[in-house]
């Protein structure tokens, strides 16, 4: 994916993602929901989802960095961030 992505096209992406692999709907999929909580996503789903935007970015992101993440809006930063560093 171009390393010039906004993170209102991550986001877009997010949704899709969430809404297929999760059968989130996608009004539900906003900056300030919570993975855990509003979104009902566990560590297994968490694992899935990095595992999509290993596939978005071309590149692993660190399950550490992951780890801080609580929010979708949390999830877009990390995402733009890690394209950003390459």
């Amino acid at each position: 994916m171009s390393p010039t992505m906004t993170k209102e096209e991550i986001l877009d992406w997010m949704r899709k993602v969430l809404q297929e692999q999760f059968e989130i709907p996608v009004e539900r999929v906003t900056p300030e929901a919570h993975l855990y909580q509003d979104l009902d996503i566990d560590s297994i789903d968490a694992v899935d989802l990095l595992i999509k935007l290993k596939q978005l970015t071309g590149q692993p992101i660190s399950p550490e960095v992951f780890k801080q993440v609580r929010t979708v809006s949390d999830v877009v930063d990390a995402v733009y961030a890690h394209l950003q560093n390459g």
